[in-house]
């Protein structure tokens, strides 16, 4: 395909990242066919405009870059989406695998990474930054593959987990009792081979609360 055959939208909340953003994809022949810089008008042109590739830069005003492809993707829009970011934590990483995102790049990244990653998504690949470091990619793979091996009722109780929801209120909720609870806590906390004590998987919950939610 060439790079006027393929129609993109970007959005980002910073003006100057925009912008250059903008310039470097049209002196290459791409046709972006909207800008947004913000959330809401970025899920506006999706919805609109039915791309072929959004760029969204994940933390903007209004809606983030990752709620506006959930949001896009609920009214059926088959966009495939790229978001740009500084973060490099594993748990945007986790979040986008989860979203099965189709690219993730880091706004360090040259325009020759850019054109690699949009060549690689036309082609249905899914594309990391080289900048991610083999590390943060391997654990983020893991930490997935260890959520996919919960039954339906430990991933349950880990939602409610992650909404903070005590052993004694999920006991009453699911009909079970609290020592069952404890059980499948336990269970849960093997599988996804946490440490650090009794808090270890609140915590963990809360910090994946919305990789977890989105399940």
């Amino acid at each position: 395909m060439a790079n006027k055959d393929v129609s993109i939208i970007i959005a980002d909340d910073h003006p100057i990242l925009l912008k250059g953003l903008y310039e470097e994809l049209v002196s290459n022949d791409y046709n972006v066919i909207g800008r947004a810089a913000d959330g809401m008008n970025a899920l506006e042109l999706l919805l609109k405009l039915r791309p072929d590739i959004a760029f969204l830069d994940i933390d903007m005003p209004f809606l983030s870059g990752f709620d506006v492809i959930k949001m896009a993707r609920d009214k059926g829009v088959n966009t495939r989406f790229i978001v740009l970011s500084f973060h490099k934590e594993a748990s945007y990483i986790n979040r986008a695998k989860t979203l099965q995102i189709s690219g993730y790049l880091l706004k360090e990244d040259s325009f020759f990474e850019i054109a690699r990653c949009i060549e690689a998504v036309i082609s249905g690949n899914t594309y990391f930054s080289s900048s991610f470091d083999h590390h943060s990619l391997d654990q983020a793979n893991e930490e997935l593959r260890s959520l996919q091996l919960l039954t339906p009722s430990e991933l349950r109780i880990l939602k409610l987990v992650a909404r903070q929801i005590s052993n004694n209120n999920i006991a009453e909720e699911l009909g079970i009792s609290v020592r069952t609870i404890e059980k499948h806590r336990s269970n849960i906390i093997s599988k996804l081979n946490l440490k650090g004590g009794p808090n270890a998987l609140t915590n963990w919950a809360l910090t994946n609360k919305k990789i977890i939610l989105e399940i």
